[in-house]
């Protein structure tokens, strides 16, 4: 195995947690709002969806095959019903006083958990990313070689998570997102709604036999 395939699993897997999405936001909101501990328990429960995702792109990339298209409706429609559930409880918050979060999530763990495992762009987030950054060392990439990927890969994962949890942990931002919480939760919201419309979009057509071929 070469040192430039392992370079770049790491770096696949630490971009692939990194790039912005639904979870990000929610950390956001989580860790800033509730502190690190809940957002370290945010970003736990998420990992194995990560690593699954990753796993199963790994393998796509090693052996060259791709999950047929209903899995990710299925969990595309899932997905957008929950976003959607997050989405409408942030905007109709109501403050609670008592210097308590405008949204609490009682659960971190869980919630990081369902968010991991349901997102439908988890996989085609996760081999383009993957990819992109091995397909560089094809001839190195064999199913021997893949716990090694697996392992350099869940590093990058954790090594993501730790740089999430450090930054909406730090006082200024949560410093800010207190000073600007209300618009933040609303905002945050909109765009889960948003997120979850274009979630359903994608998947109901599918599921539906609307697609074309």
């Amino acid at each position: 195995m070469t040192q430039s395939l392992v370079v770049g699993a790491f770096l696949a897997a630490l971009f692939y947690v990194l790039i912005p999405g639904p979870a990000f936001l929610a950390l956001l909101g989580i860790g800033a709002g509730q502190g690190r501990k809940a957002g370290a328990l945010f970003v736990s429960g998420h990992l194995l969806g990560d690593i699954i995702w990753s796993t199963l792109a790994l393998v796509a990339i090693v052996g060259a095959k791709t999950i047929g298209t209903f899995v990710f409706d299925l969990l595309g429609l899932l997905c957008g019903f929950y976003l959607a559930w997050i989405g409408w409880n942030a905007v109709t918050a109501k403050p609670k006083g008592d210097g308590k979060s405008l949204v609490n999530v009682d659960r971190p763990f869980r919630r990081g958990l369902i968010f991991g495992v349901t997102n439908p762009k988890g996989y085609p987030v996760a081999l383009a990313t993957f990819t992109a950054l091995v397909a560089g060392s094809a001839s190195a990439l064999t199913f021997s070689a893949l716990p090694l990927l697996l392992v350099v890969s869940f590093v990058g994962f954790i090594t993501a998570d730790l740089i999430l949890i450090g930054i909406i942990g730090a006082g200024a931002v949560r410093r800010f997102y207190r000073a600007h919480e209300r618009l933040i939760v609303r905002c945050s919201g909109v765009l889960f709604m948003g997120f979850a419309a274009q979630a359903l979009w994608h998947a109901t057509p599918g599921l539906l036999g609307w697609r074309k071929a």
